[in-house]
This record gives structure tokens, C-alpha cells and sequence, in this order.
């Protein structure tokens, strides 16, 4: 393939790529009956390489032989665990910029996000290794004498893990690392459309396993469609399903785990807002609100889609948004400068423009952008629209750089108009009045799982938990302790005496 032998491409082969790939790592080997994919750079829509996709009987063995490997696995003490994800770490550091390439070249992020995106996951493999020895569980003070109770975290298993194409390592990270140190094997579906930076990946982390003799199968991954993806949602030996994607496909996958008493854990659609207070830093905000915007091409979850301006600087802020906006290098993603590459697929850009047409229809005012650009490949122009926050339109999800902007007058208002749309993902207000960010960050504030001051909606630190509420699904990943989702507790009251006290002091006989 003319794409795969370019110069520039070497790369590919030393991250393991080639031509064509299978796309199933079931049992410790590499294979696939599945159906033959082409995946494409999004640049050029030129084809990359062949992925030979995993088919629902590969799923089943690698399965069986990840469910077998769990008792193996959670066996290892946990800091011995640590230092397995210590190692996996060290084996992406040393590929972090071909890996970064790769991520350019097949999802269209721009090559500073894409290496930043793989730093990511190599930050949280440092997180968990010092996780590995703070599983903490607590004691208890017992009503009853000679009686000890206490908490015990147990690990669950297998971990399903359901990946999209805008952060196909990131939230891998934010979930195996944690899932593996926790005592847990790791089943992983990739995007469909990003199925190279899964086998890639995948390389890296089962090379690991071996050097240490460890079960490959603790970690098993696919390349596959929705017929995997369900597997995954309907299998009993998987306690706990992570899936990021749409709102619509979280809910039925939500439906078929919590069917068979599984959990998940659900990052879904964003709808995110910034607030500019009349007393904001305007220079700081508008740098802010270009990123927020405008980075991986507006597909982000925590994408900045609202814009809530007061009333007095609404004016004054949209001028200077708009020559910042007109700044923007568009064009090859890994070119130095470029900081507006790609929509990630034909599709992609589709409804881009679909949703123009219904902007227009719902008496949105295109301020910038608003059209494709004429290339071979999928891009669009960074759009910023005037639009009433009452715009059927507003309270969806169009995932591309499209910029609604509206004004408030209080406070209050604003708070309002943030908390009005389904999702409940990423927010942020820029002021400089502490009653106002104390307002904005209590229980009469947003009502969003990330509640910024004076930054963008994205670009996540991952010591926090990262999730939303609402239609975005209430999961929260990487820091704090969203390991806890991850094990199962056990209470445990121990009776070191010879008497059998009840509790609440009954008398039984």
C-alpha cells in the first residue's frame, strides 16, 4: 500500500505494523477470522493498512483464556502488580513519539495532542504503580467485644474495557492501569476506525506479560464492531464493562450489563459551557475558549460547544475570539504549526454540515466558518455561531468545532442556561469575585462532573476523577478513588473471643 511504504511511514514498522494486521491478541497469539477493514488517514482518506477484525468465536476463546488467567493475576501481590504497570509504562515511554505519530495519523489529532495523548496514558501507569500500594481498606470500631470489623477490597476479575476513536489510549489507560494494579485481567475493543493504535498498543503491553512470564491473556484485546462490543455488554464473566461513546449506544449497553447485575462505569456525550463574568480576565479566556474549541477538532467530550458571555463584554469578547479564530492553521496534522487538523472520518464531516443546515433552520447566525473545506480529506472550518440557548439544537452534541455563543445577564442566568441541556460533563466560569466562583462550585452551581474556574472545559489532569452526570453517564475514571470501581468490598466482623454477642443487643436464646 502506497500510504504504508511512504518514507515519512517507517515508523509503522517499528511499532509491529504492517500492511495487513490481525486484529485479534486472544490466548497469547495474534489472529482474526473476522472480516477484512481498511483503515484510512483522515488527511487524505488515503488507506494505511488492513486489519483482519476479530470475529464473536475469537472473542469466545480469548475470553475463556483471559477469564482463566484472572485467578493467576489477582493471585500476585499488588505491588508486584504495580511494577508489571511500572514496566508497561517504561515500554511506552521508549515508543512515546512513533505512538504519538500514529495516533496523527489515523485518528487526525494534531501531533502535540497525539504525543501528549500517549504521555497521558504513561502518567497514569506512574499513578498506579504508587496506587498499587494504597489499596487501603479500614477498620472499624465494633459494637460487640472481642469483635474486629473491617473493610477488605477484593479485585473483580475481568475488566471489559469499550474505547472511542477521539482518545483510543488515553481512556484505555485511565481504565487498564488502574483495572491491573486493582488484581484484574483486561479485555479491550478498540474504535473500529482506529484499529492500528489498538494492535500497536496491544504489542507493547503483551511484551510485558511475556518478558515476565506472566499469562498473556491477562490482557486480551479485539479489533471488531458492535457485534464485539455487545459480546462484551452480555457476558457474565465480565463484572464490569467501561464504555465511552455516544449517549445513545452507553444506554443499551448500560440496559444489557445492569440486565445480567453487571456495572458500568459510562463516559458519554459532553455539551460543555464556559461562563465569561463581566470582571474577567478577557485575554486569559479567550486563549482558553481557542483550545477549548477549536483542540482535536472539536472532538473532545469536554469540548467547549457553549459559550456564555455577559452582557457588557459580549461584543468586545466575540471580536477578539473572531481574529484569534482567523489565526488558525488548518491542515496536516503532524506538519509543525497546524492547530486545527481533520474530522476523523467522511462521516464525521457529513454531519458536521448537516448540522449547519440545522443551525441555519433554528435562526443560528454564522459569525465564522460554517462550511468544509475543498481536500481530499475531511476538513471543516472552525465554525462560531449566535444562537438563542432556547435553539432545539443547542442541547445536542455536534461533535466538531462548532462554537455556540450567547449572552446572560446574571450570574444566576448563566448558571441556569449551563444546567439546562441533558449532558452534565465539563464547565468553567472566568472571574476573579470569590462569591461568584464559591456560587459556581457549590450545590446551586453546576451541576456538572468537572467544575472548572478560570481554565478550559478539557485538557483533564488525571490525579482527579474524570466523568460526568446526567446523560453523560455518572462514571468517573483515572485519579481520586475511582479505583474503588474496580474491586469489590467485603465488610468483615471477626469474633477473636468465645461469647457471641449480637448486635443492636439482641437476645436470640
Amino acid at each position: 500500500m502506497a500510504s504504508f511504504a511512504r518514507e515519512e511511514h517507517q515508523f509503522l514498522a517499528e511499532l509491529g505494523l504492517a500492511p495487513r494486521n490481525p486484529g485479534s491478541f486472544a490466548c497469547g497469539a495474534w489472529g482474526g477470522s473476522g472480516p477484512v477493514v481498511a483503515t484510512t488517514n483522515p488527511t487524505n482518506n488515503e488507506v494505511i493498512a488492513e486489519v483482519v477484525e476479530a470475529s464473536v468465536d475469537d472473542y469466545e476463546k480469548g475470553m475463556s483464556a483471559c477469564f482463566d488467567a484472572a485467578r493467576t493475576w489477582m493471585a500476585v501481590p499488588a505491588p508486584k502488580r504495580g511494577e508489571i504497570v511500572r514496566q508497561i509504562g517504561d515500554a511506552l515511554r521508549a515508543k512515546l513519539h512513533h505512538l504519538g505519530r500514529l495516533l496523527s495519523l489515523e485518528m487526525g489529532k494534531i501531533l502535540p495532542e497525539g504525543i501528549g495523548e500517549v504521555q497521558e496514558i504513561i502518567d497514569m501507569c506512574d499513578y498506579a504503580v504508587g496506587l498499587s500500594r494504597q489499596l487501603n481498606g479500614s477498620i472499624i470500631p465494633s459494637e460487640r467485644p472481642n469483635h474486629m470489623m473491617m473493610e477488605v477490597w477484593n479485585p473483580l476479575g475481568v475488566v471489559g474495557v469499550i474505547t472511542a476513536f477521539n482518545f483510543p489510549c488515553a481512556v484505555l489507560g485511565w481504565n487498564a492501569c488502574i483495572a491491573l494494579v486493582c488484581g484484574n485481567c483486561v479485555v479491550w475493543k478498540g474504535a473500529p476506525t482506529t484499529p492500528l493504535i489498538t494492535i500497536a498498543m496491544t504489542k507493547i503491553v503483551a511484551s510485558v506479560f511475556e518478558k515476565n512470564n506472566l499469562p498473556s491473556a491477562i490482557f486480551t484485546a479485539f479489533c471488531g464492531g458492535a457485534e464485539i462490543g455487545q459480546a462484551i455488554a452480555l457476558d457474565t464473566r465480565i463484572p464490569l464493562v467501561s464504555f465511552t461513546g455516544s449517549t445513545k449506544v452507553g444506554q443499551m449497553v448500560q440496559q444489557q450489563v445492569s440486565a445480567r447485575f453487571g456495572k458500568c462505569l459510562l463516559e458519554l456525550s459532553g455539551n460543555n459551557a464556559i461562563i465569561v463574568m463581566d470582571d474577567a480576565d478577557i485575554p486569559l479566556a479567550v486563549r482558553s475558549v481557542l483550545f477549548a474549541a477549536v483542540g482535536t477538532a472539536g472532538q473532545r467530550c469536554t469540548t467547549c460547544r457553549r459559550l456564555l458571555l455577559h452582557e457588557s463584554i459580549y461584543q468586545t469578547f466575540l471580536d477578539q475570539l473572531v481574529e484569534v479564530y482567523k489565526q488558525v492553521r488548518i491542515g496536516d496534522p503532524m506538519e509543525k504549526g497546524t492547530l486545527l487538523g481533520p474530522l476523523h472520518t467522511t462521516a464525521s464531516k457529513e454531519s458536521f454540515l448537516k448540522g449547519i443546515q440545522t443551525i441555519r433552520s433554528q435562526g443560528g447566525k454564522i459569525l465564522l466558518g460554517g462550511s468544509s473545506i475543498e481536500s481530499e480529506g475531511n476538513f471543516v472550518q472552525p465554525t462560531i455561531v449566535e444562537i438563542s440557548p432556547d435553539a432545539p439544537v443547542v442541547r445536542e452534541e455536534l461533535f466538531g468545532p462548532v462554537l455556540y455563543a450567547m449572552k446572560f445577564q446574571t450570574l444566576k442566568e448563566a448558571i441556569e442556561i449551563n444546567n439546562s441541556v441533558p449532558q452534565g460533563l465539563s464547565s468553567s466560569i472566568f472571574t476573579r469575585k470569590p462569591d461568584a466562583i464559591f456560587k459556581w462550585i457549590g450545590p446551586h452551581g453546576s451541576d456538572c462532573g468537572i467544575v472548572n474556574v478560570n481554565i478550559p472545559t478539557n485538557g483533564a489532569e488525571i490525579g482527579g476523577a474524570f466523568g460526568g452526570e446526567k446523560a453523560t453517564g455518572g462514571g468517573r475514571e483515572a485519579g481520586s478513588d475511582s479505583w474503588k470501581q474496580y474491586m469489590r468490598r467485603a465488610t468483615c466482623t471477626i469474633n477473636y473471643g468465645s461469647e457471641l454477642p449480637l448486635a443492636q443487643g439482641i437476645n436470640f436464646g
